[in-house]
């Protein structure tokens, strides 16, 4: 069932474009950067904070507020060019990535920037964090939950499936991990360096409610938030199938894009067909 009207659909494809834009103008600034998952990642984050999650950016540490880790923090131009763009700071900070004394480092700093919920760096940390936030939200009564963006080839790490085996222990409902599922890490296919399927089935096995659905679409996106949300007594993943490099043709599906940034004439041309998918976002309006 939709829940969201055409209008509104249209306006998250929008903020999606307008994050991947800054997402190109940050990483082209700071010289320095990866480009192919905070890409593919932009519909996510423009479908969490202009959908699904609770919070407030005129008042980021509202005790109520739905809390979001991103455990790959290499990723982390795609999380401030969201916040940028939902109103958290000037878009025209993005321009200061990874430059010294900046709030936008090239991880995640929790005390950097208001709601950022932990400082995230060494792959395979951020669910066993947002285990402990549900947990502690179910100890104490709280209505609010918990999110935790993931990469794929972050499950290669052990401590994430101890996080996982916990999770579903204590059937914390309250909890939903999305997982970049781009199929590529620094060095190459995921399935070649250390393959992870069947994934859905490994935490199916663990007592977890499964989502698959497309990362780089809305409305997909939205049904899977909704369908998590209904979830009760199992933890929720939901497995965005995503392209890297999401929307810049030469960086699509491309890994050696994972941890590099784009140069001047590279940015002007991703620029370009990011502004002509906008235009085909509005014309279908």
């Amino acid at each position: 069932m939709q829940t969201l009207s055409p209008q509104r659909l249209t306006e998250l494809r929008l903020k999606a474009n307008d994050v991947r834009q800054g997402i190109i103008r940050s990483l082209e600034a700071a010289k320095s950067g990866h480009s192919a998952g905070s890409l593919d990642m932009a519909d996510v984050f423009a479908v969490l904070y202009g959908y699904v999650m609770r919070h407030e950016p005129a008042n980021p540490e509202m005790p109520e507020r739905d809390r979001l880790l991103l455990s790959c923090g290499h990723i982390a131009p795609v999380r401030y060019s969201a916040m940028a763009n939902f109103g958290y700071f000037p878009v025209e900070e993005l321009l200061t990535l990874r430059k010294f004394g900046s709030r936008l480092q090239g991880h995640p700093e929790r005390v950097r920037l208001p709601a950022l919920e932990s400082t995230s760096g060494p792959l395979g940390e951020g669910l066993a964090q947002g285990v402990g936030m549900a947990l502690a939200a179910k100890m104490d009564g709280k209505s609010w939950r918990v999110y935790v963006v993931t990469s794929d080839a972050e499950h290669q790490c052990g401590l994430h499936w101890e996080a996982v085996m916990t999770a579903g222990k204590f059937a914390l409902d309250n909890l939903t991990c999305i997982i970049d599922r781009n199929f590529i890490q620094i060095d190459g296919s995921t399935e070649d360096v250390m393959p992870l399927e069947p994934l859905g089935e490994k935490y199916r096995a663990f007592n977890w409610d499964v989502i698959e659905c497309d990362g780089n679409d809305v409305a997909s996106l939205v049904a899977a938030f909704d369908a998590a949300k209904r979830v009760a007594g199992r933890p929720q993943v939901i497995v965005a199938n995503t392209v890297p490099g999401k929307g810049v043709s030469y960086m699509e599906g491309d890994y050696t894009w994972h941890g590099k940034p784009p140069n001047r004439e590279q940015a002007e041309v991703a620029l370009r067909e990011l502004q002509t998918d906008r235009e085909r976002i509005l014309a279908d309006v």
